[in-house]
């Protein structure tokens, strides 16, 4: 209830109220941008230029209801646009930490990596709602394709990451120490 206050007031050009905002998702802002580029230093610049294109654009959110899917939207931009800037994959090197039940830094490292491998279109749904938890509706909205097409990716995003982790083989047969 608060945060939609202070949205509101930031659509109205309240900018200490749009900085209360980006100081309360500041950290999802940056395990997001960790995900995409896999450096510390990238990711604190992305966020920082992310809070600049919010601070000039806040009056463009049509709906205070979506801020957040509005901010991760252009958090991904920033994102993709420094990744083009580098034109090169970036190594997967000093991960601290990742959001998952599991807090075991081996199994992170391993789900890191695979995330990584997938398709973008896979890659964006599987972080935008398992790791930024958004709901599928918003996924939708932000992805700008049908919510069906966001089960879809969910589904196939999975089925790769289980590959990708050892899972399954190619058939989609759970893989055992006999079938090896």
């Amino acid at each position: 209830m608060l945060e939609l206050k202070l949205v509101k007031k930031a659509m109205k050009g309240n900018k200490k109220a749009l900085e209360e905002l980006l100081i309360l998702h500041s950290e999802q802002l940056y395990r997001t941008a960790y995900i995409y580029v896999k450096n510390r230093e990238d990711a604190l610049d992305i966020v920082q230029e992310t809070s600049y294109k919010a601070f000039k654009s806040i009056e463009q959110l049509k709906n205070e209801e979506y801020f957040l899917t509005w901010l991760t939207k252009i958090l991904i931009n920033c994102s993709y646009s420094l990744l083009n800037k580098k034109k090169k994959e970036l190594p997967l090197e000093n991960v601290t930490k990742l959001k998952t039940k599991n807090s075991d830094i081996e199994e992170s490292i391993d789900l890191l990596e695979a995330i990584d491998q997938l398709d973008e279109k896979y890659k964006n749904t599987i972080i935008l709602f398992y790791i930024h938890d958004l709901p599928i509706k918003e996924v939708a909205k932000l992805m700008n394709i049908p919510t069906n097409t966001v089960k879809t990716y969910l589904s196939r995003g999975k089925t790769q990451l289980k590959k990708g982790l050892g899972g399954m083989n190619d058939n989609g047969e759970k893989v055992t120490s006999t079938s090896l």
